[in-house]
C-alpha cells in the first residue's frame, strides 16, 4: 500500500516569511508543501501564481512542492508551473473536457500528474482510464477556494470508492482535516494528507505531523493484511 505523506497546506502559512514557513514544516517531518493556486474563476478567491511558487523553489532547495490549481484552464498554466519548479500539478476534472490529454503534458514537463474532484464531483467522474495515467487523485472534503470552512464527511466514501479502485494510487484528502478527522480519511484509504491550520497554527507542528502520519501507517497496514 502506498505510504503516508503529510502536505501542509501554506495557505495557512504566514505569507510574509514563506520560505521560512516551507522550512519550519519539512524540518517538522513533512515530505510536500500543499501549494493553493486560485484564479478567481475556478474559485472566487485569488491567492498565488507561479512567480510565488518560483521564489519558495529559490528559496527552498529540494522542495516538492504539491500544486492544487483551482484554476478554470488548467492546461494554460502547466508550463508556468514545470518553469517555477512545481513538482505536482493536480488539477480539477470538472475544468476540463480532455484529463488524458492534459496529464500527457503535465508528464512531458517532469511533473506528476494528479486529478482532484469537488465535493459535488463522484468518484466515478475519475475513470478507470484517467485514474490509469495518474500519480494521484485527490477527494475534496471542503468547497475549492472558500476558507472557514467545516469537513465534509459525505466526501469520504469517495475515498473509499477510489482506493477499492486504485489500490497502489497516492490519495489525497483535502480540506478541515486534522487531528479530529484524520481517523475517518485514513480509514478510508487516503494516504496523503493536506492539512493547514491544524499543522502551521500547533504549538509543536512536528508532533501534528507525526500524529497524522502514524494514523495513516496504522490503517494503511489494516488495508495490507
Amino acid at each position: 500500500m502506498p505510504r503516508a505523506i503529510i502536505s501542509p497546506s501554506v495557505l495557512a502559512s504566514d505569507f510574509g516569511q514563506l520560505s521560512a514557513e516551507c522550512k519550519r514544516m519539512i524540518k517538522g517531518g513533512a515530505e510536500w508543501l500543499h501549494m493553493d493556486v486560485m484564479d478567481g474563476h475556478f474559485v472566487p478567491n485569488i491567492s498565488m501564481g507561479a512567480p510565488v511558487l518560483s521564489c519558495v523553489h529559490k528559496g527552498v532547495p529540494g522542495i516538492f512542492m504539491d500544486c492544487h490549481m483551482m484554476v478554470a484552464q488548467p492546461e494554460k498554466w502547466v508550463d508556468d508551473i514545470a518553469d517555477a519548479g512545481g513538482s505536482l500539478y493536480c488539477f480539477h476534472i470538472e475544468a476540463t473536457s480532455d484529463a488524458i490529454s492534459l496529464i500527457n503534458a503535465i508528464h512531458a514537463r517532469n511533473m506528476k500528474a494528479g486529478v482532484a474532484i469537488s465535493p459535488d464531483t463522484p468518484s466515478a467522474a475519475i475513470t478507470d482510464e484517467i485514474g490509469a495515467v495518474a500519480d494521484m487523485l485527490l477527494v475534496m472534503t471542503v468547497y475549492p477556494g472558500r476558507g472557514g470552512q467545516k469537513f465534509l464527511e459525505r466526501c469520504v466514501p469517495k475515498v473509499a470508492e477510489l482506493r477499492a479502485r486504485f489500490p497502489e494510487k497516492d490519495i489525497e484528502v483535502d480540506g478541515g482535516v486534522g487531528p479530529k478527522t484524520i481517523d475517518v480519511c485514513a480509514d478510508a484509504g487516503s494516504n496523503v494528507i493536506v492539512a493547514g491550520t491544524a499543522i502551521f497554527n500547533a504549538p509543536n507542528p512536528e508532533d501534528v505531523i507525526t500524529s497524522l502520519k502514524t494514523t495513516v501507517n496504522t490503517a494503511q497496514a489494516r488495508f495490507s493484511k
